[in-house]
């Protein structure tokens, strides 16, 4: 597999929508860690790491600073548990964006790709999310990079690389490393940690946005896995 190419896949408004549940979540586990309601949550779809989330998520909710890491990971600790309990609630009211599971099975199928994921998500998450919707099966988690392995995102790269090159015996750079995402947070992370980069318009980031940005290309949607495989190949050729 001397022609390996690492495609690194984002997973919120990428693949799946999982609606209002992360927000829930977060409002769940910072009244069960601080002791109140929360009056200010996350923005949503940013693309940032959960911890960076948690962090703005108690400052702009009046925690001291000199609180905030404590809080921090007593929250990163609970956060699992707590979606795991919206499990069922996850799978009614989220759905697989169009054309997720054909892009990801194409990928998985095609010789010479390796698909794993590089998210802002926690690892325990990231697997929820991902069996609520029956996407493992299309996905190596263990070269794959979470915000457990680090909360700056773009360090998230050089981790996957290190594991893919560790597992199959190859060497992974920018010019073999494909990021698959919708946020400008994912660009950001290709250009940063060392990737290209497929621009996915089909979060809160228009086309032009993520063009803007650096994306190397930018598709509308993975309604046509044929498009996705073609521009993977464009790029690492």
């Amino acid at each position: 597999m001397s022609d390996a190419v690492l495609v690194l896949w984002d997973i919120d408004r990428t693949l799946l929508y999982v609606g209002d549940t992360d927000r829930q979540v977060y409002r769940e586990t910072f009244h069960q860690v601080v002791g109140r309601p929360a009056e200010k949550l996350p923005e949503r779809g940013t693309g940032v790491t959960m911890p960076l989330a948690i962090r703005t998520l108690l400052l702009d909710n009046g925690v001291a600073e000199r609180d905030v890491p404590r809080l921090l990971s007593r929250m990163v600790q609970r956060l699992p548990q707590r979606l795991a309990t919206h499990v069922e609630e996850m799978k009614h009211s989220g759905t697989l964006l169009p054309g997720a599971m054909e892009s990801l099975q194409a990928v998985y199928t095609a010789p010479s790709l390796l698909p794993a994921v590089v998210t802002g998500n926690l690892k325990p998450n990231a697997e929820i999310k991902l069996r609520a919707f029956a996407l493992t099966p299309y996905l190596d988690l263990d070269i794959g990079a979470f915000a457990s392995d680090d909360q700056h995102r773009p360090a998230l790269v050089g981790i996957a690389q290190d594991r893919a090159e560790k597992k199959h015996g190859i060497e992974f750079t920018q010019s073999n490393t494909v990021i698959v995402g919708d946020s400008l947070e994912d660009v950001r992370t290709g250009l940063e940690g060392g990737a290209l980069v497929i621009g996915i318009a089909s979060g809160k980031s228009s086309a032009t946005d993520l063009r803007r940005a650096g994306a190397n290309l930018v598709l509308p949607s993975l309604r046509n896995a044929g498009d996705l495989l073609a521009s993977i190949t464009t790029l690492t050729q």
